[in-house]
């Protein structure tokens, strides 16, 4: 009997569960997959400041496990730091992490999927961990959440982004170059900021001031939506600089931006630089930072066997939750045929990049942003209400129930309700 091609997932956080999950789905019992990541549950980010704000440990609501839904897949999981992918013998080394002085390990591939997302570089923002704060995971949700209800006084807010360094190569599709990693984040803690402060009475909106070191804050939105959002920002009161080219470093009263300029800041909230992992760096798959190159169908062109999903993936920009399910449904599918020898491939269609957001702006209202005009599309939709928080909060309930499988129809009924419902 001829083998199951084996079929190695590199990272199970959104885009590596979805992708092993659909994998499943698409291929059933035609494959082995076998799952490798450093922890054994998701972090839920995007609701890391909800919890924040209303002074709850992010990690006692945000940490999932997945563990129950990949066995009841039959994938196999391994807990582990990668170190190394051998792309010509198609083997991954790996240390299993349970516990220190574990001998370095490795394990073949017939496909490999790399979903690991990316380092956040807030190591390389000079004073980001004595005067720094962000909302990237449990540990720094925590920081700040005891600094705003214990340490605040009530100075200046900083929110912005470092200069992200996006991946170059002539084997690339034609994508845009963005200057911040995702912008959506700094956009939506602005708005849910300023209503915990008027919540608290600590003041409103005239304490922010949003930077951004590109011409303009969110510029994957299009001029569509930023014609509608920059004036609004304006008259609310905050404050918006842009073309910082960088942060330079942060003291205790401000922040120092490469293009000579401070501001300010009792409280500075910093989006880093997303840089690669070291492993998928100088690899003969991945562009010059070392973002793994594919088409969209999310495949290698020099190595038909690799593929890459999420933030770990060069076409990926911004680096965005809803880009990387969509990649992960492509990669599954294309795998999945492949596999199985489906006749006609014509079905699946290639990635078609577009925003698609859900906002929080606090007092249970919300922003919703679907958009592809940055990608040269024509469509720019930006509603503002109830209905998108209902939305964003319903997405991570699905997420939890269904295990990373959110159903085919489940990104695009969110489309058409944002879309078409009056708000």
């Amino acid at each position: 009997m001829k083998a199951k091609p084996n079929v190695l997932v590199l990272g199970c956080n959104f885009a590596g569960l979805t992708v092993a999950r659909y994998l499943h789905h698409e291929a059933k019992d035609a494959i082995k997959i076998t799952v490798i990541d450093r922890k054994n549950y998701v972090n839920f980010i995007p609701n890391i400041p909800i919890e924040v704000f209303n002074n709850n440990d992010p990690a006692d609501n945000l940490e999932f496990s997945f563990l129950k839904f990949l066995k009841k897949d039959g994938t196999s999981f391994i807990q582990a730091e990668i170190e190394e992918i051998d792309a010509a013998n198609k083997k991954v080394y790996f240390t299993p992490n349970e516990r220190n002085g574990s001998a370095k390990e490795s394990i073949s591939y017939d496909y490999l999927v790399v979903a690991v997302g990316c380092k956040l570089s807030f190591d390389k923002i000079e004073g980001f961990a004595e005067y720094g704060h962000t909302f990237s995971d449990t540990y720094y949700g925590n920081k700040i959440r005891k600094f705003l209800h214990n340490d605040y006084k009530g100075g200046p807010i900083v929110i912005g982004s470092d200069r992200f360094i996006q991946g170059q190569s002539p084997k690339l599709p034609k994508i845009p170059t963005a200057l911040a990693a995702c912008e959506g984040p700094p956009v939506e803690l602005a708005f849910s900021l300023a209503d915990w402060l008027e919540h608290h009475k600590l003041g409103d909106a005239k304490k922010i001031t949003l930077f951004t070191p590109a011409e303009v804050i969110a510029e994957d939105a299009g001029k569509k939506i930023l014609d509608q959002l920059l004036p609004m920002v304006t008259k609310m009161g905050y404050g918006y600089k842009n073309n910082t080219i960088g942060i330079k470093k942060l003291t205790k009263d401000a922040i120092e931006f490469k293009d000579g300029s401070s501001l300010e800041a009792e409280l500075k909230i910093i989006f880093p630089n997303w840089e690669p992992h070291h492993f998928l760096k100088n690899q003969p798959f991945t562009d010059d930072q070392g973002f793994v190159i594919t088409d969209f169908y999310m495949r290698n062109p020099d190595y038909p066997e690799i593929f890459a999903v999420g933030d770990a993936a060069a076409v990926t920009v911004p680096k965005l939750g809803s880009l990387g399910h969509m990649e992960a449904e492509i990669a599954a599918k294309v795998i999945a045929s492949e596999v199985l020898n489906t006749e006609d491939k014509s079905e699946i269609k290639p990635l078609s990049p577009m925003v698609l957001c859900f906002g929080d702006m606090g007092n249970h209202k919300g922003f919703y942003m679907h958009t592809n005009e940055w990608w040269g599309g024509d469509i720019s939709i930006l509603k503002m209400g109830y209905t998108p928080y209902v939305l964003k909060m319903g997405f991570k309930n699905m997420y939890y129930t269904l295990g990373g499988k959110v159903p085919s129809w489940g990104m695009p009924l969110s489309e058409l309700i944002g879309d078409h419902t009056l708000i």
